[in-house]
């Protein structure tokens, strides 16, 4: 008998394994692997040599081979260490001190071969190894340092390095531990001031004696320093941070001298390595030594050709990347001051600041961008979102009114300004101010906004009024102050009928609406709702048909279309599968089709195969990635429902609808914490796209409503949604 069964859950995992591979290639790398590398490393480094699983064969196997080495070449050391190691590891610890022993007669002058001898062994015997060592290399650092450190008394590890010293005076490492040794830093100092001398090029023995020092001798120190070796940049640093701990930063500039010096020398560095040397005082605390660095160097070896700007803020985002804010502050700094009147560059610092800065730091960066560009609303603008967010209304009311100043008549600060009063609660002045509006800056969003404005507030004949004349094309001071043209006014003209039940009103607005602006989809979409709301489904069809030749290769259009053939009672599947084979032929890499095939014309065995031909056909589409997640999520598989849910928030992070089919999913399967994290990204992305996202964010009645509870709202309505599917 054929087992159909088993033949299922083959078939299953192999097209599961396929989703995985295409998952790991839609990441951005051609070349996923099944192995993570430094995983595998580190556990090939806590992996341990057990004998008991490894057979007496094999290890004779590897001694007879490891002899025929030594007895082909006695002097070689790493022959003798490795059949030491090999006796170590089949537990026979008396032959490996014996064979290593042989090896140190054999090569006495090796290092290595002393150094395992002494670690075989313990106790005198170890000492007596070392000694031994020494007599036969008395310049070894490593073996004059292994010595001391075989010793336990204090005063025993000082009498050998000393002896070290005097065997070897130029071995900073020895000079280095001997100082460690010394309890008293005056000591310690005689002993750096000592090896100064001894070695005067050691630029770490230098720093050394000089942070023992006090503020004033550490002056005199560095500057002996930088005397002895004027190629280190080091010594510069380390002078400039020392004039930060006295106070002298603002006062002194090392770094500038630094530079001169060094390119006198030929010893400057290159940029990035500046950059990582701020780096590097940043993390230790020295931050007006990282901005003076940052200010004198950043722009060494560029060119006003160069693409300055751009390697800028390069440099900068790759700072924030490393969480080295500072040193990007002070990019931005020495950008600005290029730069001055760049707004990517001032919105790129503000950006900075906001996200790791202060609240005061932020308002100080956008004060100085309205400052060197008053023409930029968008910086006007966010001066005075932050101002408003922080509770400071009035403040924000006089950066829109030096605004004004700056861009008369600019729509953007007029609508700015209208928010700020409306979220206030000011109605009188939220009207005013779009009257005035009309008249100062009568553009087609102006009026459009009025008219919204009058409709959230429930006052529809008002809204209406204002929508037919803005529709009005009448010509006033030889200019055109109406708008013929606007969807969207034709859209809200249809919208009110609508609300007030006049629906051959609503009918005829659409339908002119249509022939004025016959490009708009949503316009279309809006008639076509229409009728199907009516009962009438063959006006809809009729509809998205004249739609679909005036947008042709338009993805929403058809499935509008197939949705039209599914919502007709009774359904006409057939004729739905029809329509969605001939929208994909115009539209193969629609994400929306793809996941309409998928999720309502399929039977639930076919959904995951054709998933993996949709992955294959379109590029990183989220509405896609949800659906994928929807259907691992009807299978109880988890993690992997979770997986691609937030591959559909990194792609598009402004679709609403992702972000409140995530919420949905851990409702039922998520934690308290990863719920909460996820509505306040959320809420920091401020979507503004999603099919439903934006009937329930446009809707009138959800004006006032947060981000946080337009998502509660859209996640509920997904609910009801899934149950008329």
């Amino acid at each position: 008998m054929t087992n159909f069964a088993d033949i299922g859950a083959a078939r299953d995992r192999v097209l599961q394994t396929r989703l995985d591979r295409a998952a790991k290639a839609d990441a951005g790398t051609g070349t996923a692997t099944t192995i993570d590398p430094k995983g595998y490393l580190t556990s090939l480094e806590t992996s341990e040599f057990d004998p008991s699983k490894v057979q007496l064969g094999e290890i004779q196997r590897v001694r007879t081979l490891l002899d025929s080495v030594i007895k082909t070449n006695p002097k070689h050391a790493p022959a003798w260490i490795a059949a030491a190691r090999l006796e170590e590891y089949a537990g026979k610890i008396v032959a490996a001190r014996k064979k290593m022993a042989q090896g140190c007669e054999m090569c006495p002058k090796s290092e290595d071969a002393w150094l395992e001898n002494i670690r075989l062994n313990e106790g005198q015997n170890a000492k007596i190894i070392a000694a031994n060592a020494i007599k036969n290399n008395e310049r070894s650092t490593r073996l004059w340092i292994e010595a001391m450190r075989l010793e336990t008394d204090l005063r025993a590890k000082k009498r050998v390095l000393r002896q070290a010293i005097d065997h070897i005076p130029q071995s900073v490492a020895i000079w280095k531990e001997a100082v460690n040794l010394e309890e008293d830093p005056e000591d310690a100092k005689l002993l750096l001031a000592k090896a100064t001398e001894i070695i005067p090029l050691s630029v770490e023995l230098w720093l050394a004696l000089a942070r023992l020092e006090s503020p004033e001798n550490a002056q005199a120190v560095l500057n002996k320093a930088r005397k002895a070796v004027p190629t280190s940049h080091e010594i510069w640093i380390a002078a400039a941070r020392l004039q930060e701990q006295m106070g002298n930063a603002t006062k002194v500039n090392i770094m500038n001298r630094a530079v001169k010096a060094l390119v006198k020398e030929g010893a400057m560095l290159k940029r990035e390595e500046w950059i990582t040397e701020a780096e590097k005082c940043e993390e230790e605390g020295a931050v007006l030594t990282c901005g003076a660095i940052i200010r004198e160097t950043l722009g060494w070896s560029l060119d006003e050709d160069d693409d300055r700007k751009e390697i800028f803020k390069d440099d900068a985002k790759a700072s924030i990347g490393r969480e080295k804010f500072e040193t990007a502050r002070a990019i931005y700094a020495y950008a600005l001051r290029v730069f001055p009147t760049s707004r990517s560059l001032w919105l790129a610092a503000a950006d900075l600041e906001r996200n790791h800065g202060t609240k005061e730091a932020l308002w100080q960066v956008l004060e100085k961008a309205v400052e060197a560009c008053p023409q930029s609303e968008e910086l006007w603008l966010q001066l005075a979102r932050e101002k408003w967010h922080a509770g400071e209304v009035d403040d924000a009311r006089r950066v829109l009114g030096k605004a004004f100043n700056q861009n008369p008549n600019n729509e953007e600060i007029w609508l700015a300004a209208v928010r700020l009063e409306a979220d206030a609660g000011q109605i009188s002045q939220a009207r005013e101010l779009l009257a005035t509006a009309r008249q100062e800056a009568p553009t087609e969003r102006v009026w459009y906004k009025s008219a919204a404005y009058e409709r959230q507030l429930g006052n529809i004949d008002v809204a209406l009024d204002l929508v037919l004349q803005g529709l009005t094309s009448r010509v006033m001071d030889k200019k055109e102050t109406r708008f013929p043209r606007s969807p969207k006014l034709w859209m809200m003209k249809g919208q009110i009928y609508e609300d007030k039940g006049m629906i051959p009103q609503a009918r005829e607005a659409y339908a002119q609406g249509t022939r004025a602006c016959p490009k708009s989809v949503p316009l279309w979409l809006l008639a076509a709702r229409l009728e199907q709301k009516e009962g009438i489904i063959i006006k809809a069809r009729s509809v998205l048909d004249r739609a679909r030749l005036q947008n042709p290769k338009n993805a929403e259009l058809w499935a509008e279309s197939v949705r039209v053939e599914l919502h007709a009672n009774p359904p006409n599947v057939q004729q739905a599968k029809i329509l969605m084979s001939k929208g994909l032929q115009e539209c193969p890499k629609s994400g929306l089709l793809w996941s309409e095939n998928i999720w309502k014309l399929q039977p639930r065995t076919q959904r995951k195969p054709l998933s993996l031909e949709a992955i294959k056909a379109v590029d990183n589409d989220p509405v896609l990635f949800v659906t994928v997640a929807r259907i691992f999520w009807s299978e109880r598989r988890l993690d992997k429902a979770m997986n691609w849910f937030e591959k559909a928030l990194v792609v598009d992070p402004d679709l609403g609808d992702s972000w409140a089919w995530y919420l949905k999913f851990l409702m039922q399967h998520g934690s308290e914490e990863k719920r909460e994290d996820v509505v306040a990204k959320c809420v920091a992305n401020e979507p503004k796209h999603g099919e439903v996202w934006q009937r329930v964010r446009k809707d009138p009645k959800n004006a006032s409503l947060s981000t946080k509870e337009v998502l509660m709202k859209v996640m509920k309505q997904l609910e009801a949604k899934e149950v008329i599917n």
